[in-house]
């Protein structure tokens, strides 16, 4: 088991560690017995943790689904103008700015979570969920460190009848069973580098990089709870450049665009080419690097060693506005997938090169995008040639959130459940912490240490939590 003693112990830090023992856990609710106990009709009584911007579309499309239930709404900002329009939609919903004592107060009354918060505060949410027996859908990137990503997975391991699923919607659509069938089918084989890009604008983009302090403190909103915003992470003066979807800017909070849209990009490419960890992560080029939020652009080069009879491969990681790759001769037009899901209200504008990857293999180079996007063959005329080779691709039975909901109700099972996006989850990781120290990794795979520098291993648990959080970080 990786503890994060052990993370520091290699790192050569000084640290008492953490104790394994635990929330206090109840059984979780067997899927099965759910279906004989309650009847297959019976919708899922489902909790909401996060209910504004991107939370807010989660619960509604958990909600469209017919398979939900939402007894309980829970957010640190409750009552402010963009938690409102779910307030008023989900009225007879209990609730509450704590997501604990919304589990003290009613926990017998909820069977599932949705958890749709900043990037820093899905750990300690759904650690304390799984302990208490309750299903689990997180938004991506799942976690914000590495260690805390290993401690979920060991954590769906312990609850084995507790349900779980993280947020990149592609891995039920086309997609991932296009991927599917097209590897199963021998198309995608001998894969030697994966091209994935991200050029639009970011938040950060345009913020000073001379910056040599955090923000000065400014005066809490009324009526938010600061200090249960920041959970585990060491205290913060609050200041709006945090708030509202910022907080993905900062190292201390989020993971930039690497961790918002690499999950939406690089899942199929991961879990169907059998990845797992990168031995080796370097920081190509930084533009803009300081010590506290992301670089204007970023290239990171992935690489990943033979797996069985596939080669050795690596993955090329551009974002910033600018910094975009080369592109294959006959590569076309780049599309952008319309069902890509709103942010605070708004579409993503499309542009000239569009999210997206671009795959190399032996003999076929594939275009592809994001999210439920398909892969096309590229030049035109292979894709001709190859048309009639091309298996048939079976139909989703259910989106992302409908397999959520049926999986907690024991008639599907999650196509991204914790212990398939954990590892990604881990690489993204790797990639922050290329960018933040502006250094190469080294990785020893089956140890889970960076052995070429003390730092960025220790970077792996990262800070200890905060005091009367320590309890999430046990199993």
């Amino acid at each position: 088991m990786i503890t994060r003693r052990n993370f520091l112990r290699r790192a050569g830090a000084a640290t008492a560690g953490l104790v394994v023992g635990g929330i206090g856990s109840v059984n979780a609710l067997n899927a099965e017995s759910y279906q004989r106990v309650n009847g297959a009709n019976r919708k899922v009584n489902l909790a909401c943790i996060g209910v504004g911007y991107r939370g807010a579309d989660i619960i509604k499309e958990l909600e469209k689904t017919g398979l939900a239930n939402i007894v309980a709404l829970c957010d640190v900002d409750m009552g402010a103008k963009h938690t409102r329009e779910i307030m008023g939609k989900f009225p007879k919903a209990k609730q509450f700015k704590d997501f604990r004592q919304m589990f003290d107060k009613m926990g017998n009354e909820i069977e599932a979570v949705s958890v749709g918060t900043p990037d820093h505060s899905h750990f300690p949410i759904c650690m304390m969920a799984m302990a208490l027996g309750k299903h689990v859908y997180v938004e991506k990137p799942m976690a914000r460190t590495f260690y805390e990503a290993e401690l979920m997975m060991q954590a769906a391991a312990k609850y084995p009848n507790v349900v779980t699923q993280v947020g990149n919607q592609g891995h039920s659509e086309a997609n991932y069973f296009q991927f599917k069938a097209w590897k199963e089918a021998g198309i995608i084989k001998d894969v030697t580098e994966v091209v994935a890009h991200m050029n639009s604008p970011r938040r950060w983009h345009g913020w000073d990089t001379n910056i040599y302090k955090l923000p000065e403190g400014q005066p809490i909103p009324q009526g938010m709870d600061w200090d249960t915003w920041l959970m585990s992470v060491p205290y913060h003066d609050y200041n709006d450049k945090y708030h509202h979807g910022n907080w993905r800017c900062w190292y201390d909070f989020g993971m930039g665009a690497l961790g918002d849209w690499g999950a939406h990009i690089l899942d199929t490419v991961h879990e169907f080419l059998d990845l797992g960890l990168p031995y080796e992560v370097n920081p190509v080029m930084l533009e803009g690097h300081n010590d506290y939020f992301f670089p204007m652009s970023s290239t990171i080069q992935f690489r990943f060693p033979r797996r069985g009879d596939m080669p050795a491969m690596d993955i090329m990681w551009y974002d910033g506005i600018n910094n975009q790759p080369s592109l294959p001769k006959g590569y076309g037009a780049s599309e952008l997938d319309p069902n890509i899901p709103t942010v605070a209200g708004g579409k993503m504008e499309a542009r000239k090169l569009n999210p997206g990857k671009i795959i190399y293999s032996k003999d076929l180079i594939f275009k592809g995008g994001s999210h439920g996007s398909t892969l096309s063959i590229i030049p035109e005329e292979k894709a001709k040639e190859m048309a009639s080779k091309l298996p048939q691709v079976p139909k989703s039975p259910s989106n992302h959130f409908a397999n959520f909901l049926k999986a907690c109700m024991g008639e599907e099972k999650t196509r991204s459940p914790f212990g398939v996006f954990g590892p990604l989850s881990q690489v993204f990781s790797l990639g922050v912490i290329a960018q933040r120290m502006n250094t190469p990794l080294l990785l020893d795979r089956n140890a889970k240490e960076i052995t070429n520098n003390h730092f960025a291993n220790a970077l792996l648990a990262g800070l200890p939590p905060r005091r009367n959080w320590e309890q999430y970080y046990k199993i």
